[in-house]
Order: C-alpha cells, then sequence, then structure tokens
C-alpha cells in the first residue's frame, strides 16, 4: 500500500483495531461470495462422485451385454483320470464319447551321444570354449572347428514397403557366407547364398545374401514400414582406435577370444607391436615390437584386455588390429506354425552356459539343456506332435535339425536318433482322428488327453468316456445377482444425495470462525454444510426414473423359441417395499435359478435384447440402461466436467471462473477502502498533532508572560 499510515500516536486511538473493525463489515460481501465458491466446488466434486459409480455401474452393464454372461457352460467326464474338458460360452449344449486314446501327443527329443568331457578332463561350463577345446570328448582339430574374423552386428529399420536393405560390404566370403543370422521382427530366416532358380518364389521366411555386397532380398511383401531386421555375420578384421590416458596402464579392446596370429597389430607412438610368446600364464601373452623386440606389455586373449608394463606418461592413441576366433552352427525345428530357423554365431569366449541361454531366447521351437550330473545335452521341441509327416514303418525324418562341428562334434548331436515327436490319437463319437497337442478345442470345448485308454478292445476293461456339455446355471445366477447388487449400491449412493437433509443454516466456515472450533467441531459442521447440495437434482431424479423404466418396461423381442419371459418380474426380480429406497431391487432366488433352468435364452433375450435394434421396446434391458447411463454422464459431464476438464468446458467451472473474478475485483475494492480509512485516521493524526502542538507553544507562550 502506498498511503502512509500513522497509528494514534497523536490521538492515543487504537487505530489499528478500529480499521480491522471497520474492514470486518466492509468485507461480509467478500465472505458470502467465497463461501458460495466452496459450495460449488463441493457441488462439482458431489457430481463427479455419482458419475463414478456411474461408471463402474456402466462396466457391469458391459459384461451383462455380453454372451458369456448368459451361456457359462459347464462340463462333466465320466472319467476325469482319462479326459477333462473346459468349454467356453460357444460350446453347445451337447455331449461327446470318446472310445479310444491310441497314444499321446509327444515332443521330439534329441539326448546326445554320451558325456562331452574328455575322460581325464573336464569341460567347464562358465567358461570361454575356445579355451577348452582340447577337453572335449570328441575333439576334433582346432581348425575344424574355429575361424578367425570379426563378428559384426547391425539393426535395420525398413522405412517403406519392399524396401532395398543391405549389410553393406566387407562380408568375409565363401565358407563363411554359412556364419549369417538373420532375423526380421525376432524371427529366423533361412539364409540363401544364390537366389531360386528363375519362376521359383521365396518362401516368406527365406533372405537372400549377396556375397559381394551384402545386399537383401526378402519375398514381396515382407518388408514392411517398420519392420526391424537384426543381422550377425563376418567380416575379415577390426581396426579401432582407444584414448590412453595419462598414467593409464590397461586397453580393454571391444571382442574377445583375441586371435593370436599376423592379423593382430597394435600401434603405440607409430611403433608396430605383434602377439608374440606365451607368458605362462593361461591366455596371457606378451605384446612385442616387430623391430626391436621390445615388450611393450601383455593381452590376455580370452578377456581382450591390454596391460602395459609401464603407466603412459600422457595421453596417448592406441589403434588395434585384429581378428577374433569364432564357430557357428544352425539348429532348426519344425512346428505348428512351419519350418523355424535359428544361427548362431558363437564367439570363442562364450561359454556353455552363454550357447544354452542364446538357444533358449532365440524361439525356434527348440530348448535345450545341459544336465552337469550326466555332462550331457538334450534338445526337445517346445510343441507336441508330427509336423514332418513320419508314419510307422517309413525312414523316419527329423524334426530337430542341428548343422556345424560345434553343435555335432563336441555337443556330441551328431547322427544321433530323435524320439517322441507323435500326435495324439483317439476316437471320438466314432471317428478316427488325432491332434498335434494333447489338449485341443473342438467346437468351443478344450479337451485334455491324459492317458491311453481302448474301451473298444476285448481285453480292455475301460469303458468309453463321455462328456457332457451343459448349462452353468449357477454362474449365470451368480453373475445376475452381481448385476443387481452392483445396481442397489448405484441406486442407494443417489437416492441419499437427492434426498440428503440440506441445514440452511450451515454455511462453510471462514478462517476466523475455524480457529473458534476445534477439529471435531469443524469436521461435524462441514459435514452439515455440505449435505443436501444435490438434493432433489433434476439430473439425478431423472436417471433414477430412466432406469426404473429401464427395467420394467416389457422386452418385446422376436422369440419364437424364446418367449417366456419379458419382464425382470417374471423371472423373479422386483422393487423393494419400501418406497424409500429410490426403487431398489429384490431377488427371489429360487424364482430366478428355476427360470435360468427352465429358458435361460429367454433370460439372456430379456437382457440382452435385440442387439440390431434400435426400438426401445427390443431393447433388452442392459442396452436400454447403457442409455440412461450414457445420457445422464453427459448431462454431468456438462455440468460438472471431469478431472482433466479445463474450467470454461463445463457449467459449474465457468460458474467458479466468474465467482474468481468477482473476488479479485471485491478484493481490489477492500484494498482502496482500507487506503481510504488509513488516509482519514492518519490525515486526523496529523490535524491532532498540529493542534497539540500549537496549543503547547501558546502554553509556552502564556507562561512566559507571568
Amino acid at each position: 500500500m502506498s498511503t502512509m499510515r500513522i497509528s494514534g500516536f497523536a490521538s492515543g486511538m487504537d487505530i489499528d483495531s478500529m480499521v480491522r473493525d471497520l474492514m470486518k463489515a466492509e468485507s461480509i460481501p467478500l465472505q458470502n461470495m467465497q463461501k458460495e465458491k466452496q459450495e460449488l466446488e463441493w457441488k462439482r466434486d458431489d457430481y463427479r462422485s455419482i458419475n463414478t459409480l456411474l461408471l463402474d455401474f456402466k462396466d457391469s452393464l458391459l459384461n451383462m451385454r455380453m454372451t458369456t454372461a448368459y451361456r457359462s457352460r459347464q462340463v462333466t467326464s465320466s472319467n476325469e483320470d482319462f479326459i477333462t474338458a473346459i468349454a467356453s460360452s460357444a460350446a453347445n449344449q451337447t455331449s461327446y464319447t470318446i472310445s479310444k486314446v491310441g497314444q499321446l501327443a509327444t515332443a521330439s527329443t534329441k539326448v546326445n551321444n554320451g558325456s562331452i568331457s574328455d575322460p581325464n578332463k573336464e569341460v567347464d561350463t562358465s567358461k570361454g570354449l575356445y579355451g577348452q577345446t582340447g577337453n572335449f570328448a570328441d575333439n576334433p582339430l582346432q581348425e575344424n572347428v574355429w575361424k578367425q574374423g570379426i563378428i559384426e552386428k547391425k539393426d535395420l529399420t525398413a522405412d517403406s514397403l519392399n524396401q532395398d536393405l543391405s549389410l553393406n560390404t566387407g562380408l568375409k566370403v565363401e565358407e563363411d557366407m554359412k556364419a549369417i543370422s538373420i532375423k526380421v521382427n525376432g524371427k529366423g530366416f533361412e539364409v540363401l547364398t544364390e537366389k531360386p532358380a528363375e519362376g521359383v518364389k521365396l518362401a516368406d521366411n527365406q533372405v537372400v545374401v549377396d556375397k559381394s555386397s551384402g545386399d537383401l532380398t526378402f519375398a514381396e511383401g515382407v518388408i514392411q514400414k517398420g519392420t526391424k531386421i537384426s543381422a550377425e555375420y563376418i567380416v575379415e578384421s577390426k581396426t579401432e582406435s582407444r584414448t590412453v590416458p595419462e598414467g593409464g596402464k590397461t586397453l580393454q579392446l571391444s571382442a574377445g577370444s583375441i586371435a593370436v596370429n599376423d592379423s593382430f597389430n597394435l600401434i603405440i607412438d607409430e611403433k608396430n607391436y605383434k602377439i608374440s610368446d606365451s607368458t605362462g600364464n593361461e591366455n596371457e601373452y606378451n605384446l612385442k615390437n616387430s623391430e626391436n623386440g621390445d615388450v611393450i606389455g601383455v593381452i590376455n586373449t580370452e578377456t581382450g584386455k591390454i596391460t602395459f608394463n609401464d603407466a603412459v606418461e600422457k595421453e596417448t592413441n592406441v589403434q588395434a588390429t585384429y581378428q577374433q576366433n569364432y564357430t557357428h552352427f544352425s539348429l532348426n525345428a519344425h512346428t505348428e506354425d512351419g519350418k523355424q530357423f535359428g544361427d548362431f554365431i558363437v564367439a570363442g569366449n562364450e561359454s556353455i552356459n552363454q550357447v544354452v541361454s542364446e538357444v533358449n531366447k532365440a524361439n525356434i521351437g527348440v530348448s535345450m539343456l545341459y544336465d552337469s550330473f550326466k555332462d550331457q545335452f538334450t534338445l526337445r521341441t517346445t510343441e507336441t506332435g508330427n509336423f514332418v509327416g513320419n508314419k510307422e514303418g517309413e525312414p523316419r525324418k527329423d524334426q530337430i535339425e542341428t548343422n556345424g562341428t560345434l553343435i555335432n562334434e563336441l555337443f556330441r548331436f551328431g547322427g544321433v536318433e530323435e524320439t517322441g515327436g507323435q500326435n495324439a490319437t483317439f476316437t471320438i463319437n466314432g471317428l478316427d482322428t488325432e491332434r498335434y497337442s494333447n489338449t485341443f478345442d473342438i467346437e468351443g470345448v478344450t479337451f485334455t488327453l491324459k492317458q491311453t485308454f481302448d474301451s473298444t478292445s476285448d481285453t480292455d476293461a475301460d469303458q468309453p468316456v463321455s462328456l457332457n456339455i451343459s448349462n452353468n446355471s449357477e454362474e449365470v445366477f451368480d453373475n445376475i445377482k452381481e448385476f443387481v447388487e452392483t445396481y442397489n449400491t448405484l441406486i442407494d449412493a443417489i437416492n441419499d444425495k437427492v434426498t440428503e437433509t440440506f441445514y440452511r443454516d450451515y454455511d462453510p466456515l471462514t478462517d476466523d470462525q475455524r480457529e473458534g472450533l476445534t477439529d471435531k467441531q469443524q469436521e461435524d459442521w462441514e459435514e452439515r454444510a455440505k449435505s443436501g447440495l444435490l438434493r432433489n437434482d433434476a439430473i439425478l431424479r431423472d436417471v433414477l426414473s430412466s432406469m426404473r423404466t429401464g427395467f420394467y418396461s416389457p422386452v418385446n423381442n422376436d422369440q419364437s423359441s424364446s418367449g417366456s419371459f419379458n419382464q425382470l418380474a417374471a423371472i423373479g426380480i422386483t422393487t423393494t417395499k419400501d418406497y424409500m429406497s429410490g426403487g431398489k431391487l429384490e431377488i427371489n432366488e429360487a424364482k430366478l435359478k428355476e427360470a435360468i433352468e427352465q429358458d435361460p435364452d429367454a433370460v439372456e433375450n430379456l437382457f440382452r435384447g435385440g442387439s440390431d435394434s434400435d426400438t426401445y421396446g427390443e431393447k433388452g434391458i442392459a442396452r436400454r440402461l447403457t442409455d440412461t447411463v450414457d445420457a445422464a454422464m453427459n448431462k454431468i459431464y456438462e455440468r460438472a466436467g471431469r478431472a482433466s476438464y479445463s474450467n470454461h468446458q463445463f457449467t459449474l467451472g465457468r460458474n467458479l471462473d466468474d465467482m474468481d473474478k468477482q473476488i479479485e475485483r471485491f478484493e481490489d475494492r477492500l484494498t482502496q477502502i482500507e487506503d481510504r480509512y488509513w488516509k482519514q485516521f492518519t490525515a486526523m493524526e496529523q490535524a491532532i498533532a498540529k493542534y497539540n502542538n500549537q496549543a503547547s507553544y501558546m502554553m509556552q507562550q502564556f507562561g512566559g508572560m507571568q
């Protein structure tokens, strides 16, 4: 405030208290505005709480519009030790007889050809494979397992349909073209190095990789906008630059299992260093200058870590060119979705544990297991069934295919016999048939075969297994009962609001009023002040009336076969006798259960009605109530909005904005009034002070005349 204030120095009056009391009287309209604003906010919140209940009830209505609420099926099996079943709402009420289960479906399995470790050595599953090649039982020459190059990885994303994609040049060609893995959206593709003959189309899971350019060719339509391609392949070598900070003694290469050959070259201060003789420590070699024989440090070829003999005196740039040891294998599987391809490139420092993990993450329809007790591997399809058409008496075709020295020789899968991989065979309602899995669907019923039996054999005492599908009346009853309870909860809440007592003498508390009350007194007062804000509200009374009408108006569907019930009372659901309850429902449980048993289709039609009809009389109760709830919620949104709305989007919000503007203007006015009071009192004080000074002067003058 700019007004200078003098408070009672001359007059001796308590000007502060006088102005404060005057302003209390002036502030009464402001307090009324603030109370009105608080009531608007409470009313908005009450509306929104009702809308939350309406939204919950709408979810319940959605369930009641689904066929699953009325067509719950149950299955009884005459022998659950042999066969069990679960029926969906789409299943017909019928019966099945399974007289024979000839065999159960099994997965294909390959167990490797004995222990992988040499009798005098042991393979460590946590250590790199390259350094342990000599520990395997079937120990081929190193060069037959491991090759030298660099494993390169590349990720591509297509920007358009059938986009031309390439790995670019740098592929190591000839025999290493087999060491390529291409995945499209996570699915392995069969890699071809030559395009199919003229007139032969690429399959949707094949890709051609050009040897010289690295260009990728897919079947028409495989590459869509956003398609993700991940590739692993081999390049000749790798050159990378690193900076060793002053005082540093180590340098880490980005790859492991560094090849000990002439490809390695380390350049430091224009001097070249090569991998030389072993230091005697495992995987550790000296780095020697090719001209003067100076040893600058050592390299651990397993990890790719270089350690210098002396710390560098200044920041030093280092360039390293090298190859790594790698091998590759493929693991393919025949599945219900066709042949799945898995190509794996393995660095020499990767362990058995890592290889097993990579196979199991590849999602190719095969899982790999290593058992440390037996020191053996197994491969097993993740699906049961015969997907290659194996027939009894004919040469067996494997569903699990392995290729590569690592998996066939070191892991000993070469030439092993595959077992399993058969379909489930059974006789249902006199029909001999089969399935890939022991769990399968027929006409909405999910069957599970548990063991074999043959009731048609003279030597077998087994009986046919009968499975009867019937309506689960108890579950349908529970669904309807839960719906009625949800409805009653909503009616209770709305009825409480429209009949709530309005306490005229209880306005929202001002800050000054709160200071004189305890917390409990404030809580009690506010509870009464909030009460009755929606009493006799037109929107809420209208929704109560419309829902009652929706419940009790007849449902006139075309029910030529199911016309038993067209009103709720006919199935035992009526309004309570307490007229003060606002139209709550009560259930005659015996009558409702009888109606569900007697004519479940008519009960369903009563709630669901004609799904395509817009005629009110043909709409089922659930559709009518949905329309009523939608209309009520929209009206409430228009009046009270929702949390995401800004105030200008709904009526009460606009009222609140107007009230804020009024309050702001009145507060400015109060400031002006207070300034005026202070200005007046200050002028009075100044006048009194001037008078006092004059009186004092005159007294002094009169006193001097004596």
